[in-house]
């Protein structure tokens, strides 16, 4: 059961107030941003696998430099798939993490207004 979404109307200066006081955490969408900025490095690395086949298949002409640039090559784009999957794993967790937190903190607050309700019907005194 997700918790239920705060109002689009806030005003800018409550969203302020929020983000100061640690009420609303912007770490879900900041993984956003580096889930994407990490995608970005493995692309680089596998741009420079497939750079580095390609020289060292042109660096030598022959049967011998060809067979030895096919392997670097998969290997290469074996590695970058494998870490495309850990970068989405280890952001998956942070995300996992964040999102557990938020619940906690709805289910706090869930329970703090049945605390409230109850003593609210049974009197101050008991």
């Amino acid at each position: 059961m997700a918790p239920a979404r705060k109002s689009k109307g806030r005003s800018s200066g409550a969203l302020f107030w929020d983000l100061l006081t640690f009420d609303r955490l912007v770490t879900g969408p900041v993984i956003h941003l580096i889930y994407w900025a990490g995608l970005g490095v493995v692309a680089l690395f596998a741009f420079s696998v497939v750079g580095a086949a390609v020289g060292l298949a042109l660096k030598e002409r022959g049967v011998a430099s060809l067979l030895l640039a096919f392997p670097v090559l998969i290997a290469g784009l074996l590695v970058a798939a494998g870490m495309v999957l850990l970068w989405r794993a280890f952001c998956e967790f942070y995300v996992a993490v964040f999102r557990i937190s938020e619940d906690l903190r709805a289910l706090r607050q869930a329970n703090d207004a049945d605390h409230a309700v109850a003593t609210s019907v049974r009197g101050p005194g008991g």
